[in-house]
C-alpha cells in the first residue's frame, strides 16, 4: 500500500471551509477522510478471493441560519465537484427548518499525541503477506483438530488518514493502520455440529498471531462437541469478551450517551452520583488510549479526543458528549463526536469503552466457581431494550463449569435480565483484557444471572 500525504487531505478540508464560506454558509465544517485496505477471504476452509479497496471523499456540513445541511462527495480531483457539494449541502440548509438548539461547531483546541495507532509495516504489506497470515491459521486449525472445520475468515490490512477543518479554526489531519486476521470454526462429529466458534486478533500494530488464533477457533470448537441441558436456574455467569461486548453495545453503551438521555431514552437519566453496579465495576471511555482500536487524536468533529471516567465503582459519574449535545448542556464535548466516514454527520458513540481488570486470572476466576456457566458469545443482543436494557440472548457458545472447573458444553441456554442487575452483581473481574470492537475488558464474573435451560 502506497500512502498519500496527509497534508493533501488538510488542504483539501480547508478548501471547503472557504469555498463554502464564500458561497454565504454562516459555518461550515469539512470532514476528508481517505483509506486503502487490503483483504483475503476464507470460505468453507480455503482461500477464496483478494481484494483492495481504495475509499476517497469529503462531507460538508453547512449552516445557514442556525439551518443544517450536508452533502458528500468522493470526487476530490476536481474542484468544480467540491464547489457543487458545497452548494447542495447549502442549498438542503436553507430549505431545512432552523435548529434552535444549534449553538455553533467547536473551537480548536490543544490535541493531546496517542500512542500505537500507526505501523508502518502494515502499510507496506502485500496481497501474498495477508495470504499467508490465512494460510496460517488455516494450517494451524487443521493441525489443532481434524474435527474442526473452518467456516469463514480472513486477514486484512488498512491504512487510514482524516482531515476535518470548520470556520471556527479548527484544522487538523491523522491517520492510523489496522491489521486482523480472524477464523470461525465448526466442530463436527458423528452427524454432530457445533455452533460457530470464533477467534480474531486486531490490532492498531502489527502484532498479530494467526497461528494462535487458528488453534484456538479449533479448540473452541471441538470442546463445543457433545453438549448437555441444563436445567433453569439463578446462575453465575462468566462473561467473556465477546458475550460482553454484543450485551454492553445495544444497552450500556447507548445508556451512556447524552443523546440518549436528553431524548429520555436512557434509564440513567437524573442517576448521575448514584450507584448503579458493585464495587468491581469501573469505566471510562478512553479514546486516548495506548494501541486502542478507536484511538485517535481527534473526533469527528475535530475535538480533541480524552479520557472520561463514566462509572467509578459502581457509581455513575457522567455521560460522553459530542458537540452539538454538550452545548445544549452548556458543557464541553467530551470528544464523542463519531462518523461513520465521509458518508455522514457526527453522533454520540463510544471510543475505547474501557472496563477495569481485576487481579485474578480466568483460572482463578473460574477456580473460585462451585457450579456457573461460562459464556463465550450470545445471539439476540440486537433485540435488548436501550431505554430499559432488558436483555433476552441465546449463550452459544457456552460451557458449564463444576467444581472450579469447566465440566461440558451446554446447549444453547437462554440468558435474561437488565444490563444495570448485572452490573450490581459483578462479583469479580479477571486481569485478561482485551479489544473486542469497541469494548477493553477481561472476562466478568457475575452473580444471580437468570438461565434458562430445558
Amino acid at each position: 500500500m502506497a500512502a498519500p500525504k496527509q497534508q493533501d487531505l488538510l488542504n483539501l478540508a480547508e478548501k471547503a471551509v472557504s469555498i463554502a464560506l464564500k458561497k454565504g454558509a454562516d459555518e461550515v465544517e469539512a470532514f476528508a477522510n481517505r483509506s486503502l485496505t487490503s483483504s483475503v477471504a476464507i470460505e468453507r476452509g480455503q482461500i477464496a478471493k483478494a481484494s483492495r479497496i481504495i475509499d476517497n471523499g469529503l462531507g460538508i456540513r453547512a449552516i445557514a441560519n442556525k439551518s443544517i445541511g450536508f452533502s458528500y462527495t468522493n470526487v476530490l480531483e476536481n474542484e468544480s465537484a467540491i464547489e457543487e457539494t458545497v452548494l447542495r449541502a447549502l442549498s438542503f440548509a436553507r430549505a431545512s427548518r432552523p435548529d434552535k438548539e444549534w449553538r455553533g461547531l467547536p473551537a480548536k483546541k490543544a490535541y493531546t499525541p496517542v500512542n500505537g495507532t500507526y505501523d508502518r509495516r502494515i502499510v507496506d504489506l502485500h496481497s501474498d503477506d495477508l495470504l499467508k497470515v490465512a494460510s496460517a491459521m488455516l494450517e494451524s486449525a487443521e493441525m489443532t483438530d481434524k474435527r474442526a472445520f473452518p467456516v469463514e475468515g480472513g486477514a486484512g490490512a488498512s491504512w487510514l488518514s482524516a482531515a476535518v477543518a470548520n470556520s471556527s479554526g479548527v484544522g487538523s489531519v491523522d491517520e492510523g493502520t489496522v491489521v486482523e486476521c480472524s477464523l470461525a470454526t465448526i466442530g463436527r462429529e458423528g452427524g454432530e455440529v457445533t455452533p460457530e466458534c470464533f477467534e480474531f486478533n486486531f490490532e492498531r500494530k502489527y502484532k498479530i498471531d494467526p497461528e494462535w488464533v487458528g488453534r484456538e477457533a479449533a479448540r473452541l470448537a471441538v470442546s463445543a462437541l457433545k453438549p448437555k441441558q441444563i436445567d433453569t436456574q439463578p446462575m453465575t455467569v462468566v462473561f467473556t469478551q465477546f458475550a460482553l461486548q454484543q450485551l454492553l453495545y445495544f444497552t450500556l453503551m447507548r445508556a451512556v450517551s447524552a443523546d440518549y438521555v436528553q431524548r429520555n431514552q436512557s434509564a440513567l437519566k437524573n442517576r448521575v452520583g448514584k450507584r448503579i453496579g458493585s464495587e468491581n465495576v469501573t469505566i471510562f471511555d478512553d479514546g486516548l488510549l495506548d494501541d486502542g482500536i478507536r484511538t485517535w487524536k481527534f473526533d469527528g468533529e475535530g475535538v480533541p479526543q480524552q479520557k472520561t471516567l463514566l462509572i467509578d465503582r459502581g457509581v455513575l459519574h457522567g455521560f460522553i458528549y459530542d458537540n452539538y449535545t454538550a452545548r445544549k448542556e452548556g458543557k464541553e464535548s467530551t470528544g464523542n463526536g463519531s462518523r461513520g466516514g465521509y458518508l455522514s454527520t457526527p453522533s454520540v458513540d463510544a471510543t475505547n469503552f474501557h472496563f477495569l481488570s481485576g487481579k485474578m486470572s480466568a483460572q482463578e476466576l473460574i477456580g473460585d466457581l462451585k457450579d456457573g456457566l461460562l459464556v463465550y458469545s450470545v445471539q439476540g443482543a440486537h433485540t435488548s431494550n436501550p431505554v430499559s436494557c432488558d436483555f433476552s440472548v441465546v449463550a452459544t457458545p457456552a460451557w458449564r463449569i463444576k467444581d472450579g472447573n469447566i465440566a461440558y458444553p451446554v446447549r444453547a441456554a437462554m440468558l435474561a435480565g437488565n444490563i444495570f442487575d448485572v452490573l450490581r452483581d459483578v462479583s469479580g473481574a479477571a486481569n485478561n483484557e482485551r479489544k473486542v470492537g469497541q469494548l477493553v475488558a477481561p472476562w466478568m464474573a457475575v452473580n444471580n444471572v437468570k438461565v434458562i435451560g430445558k
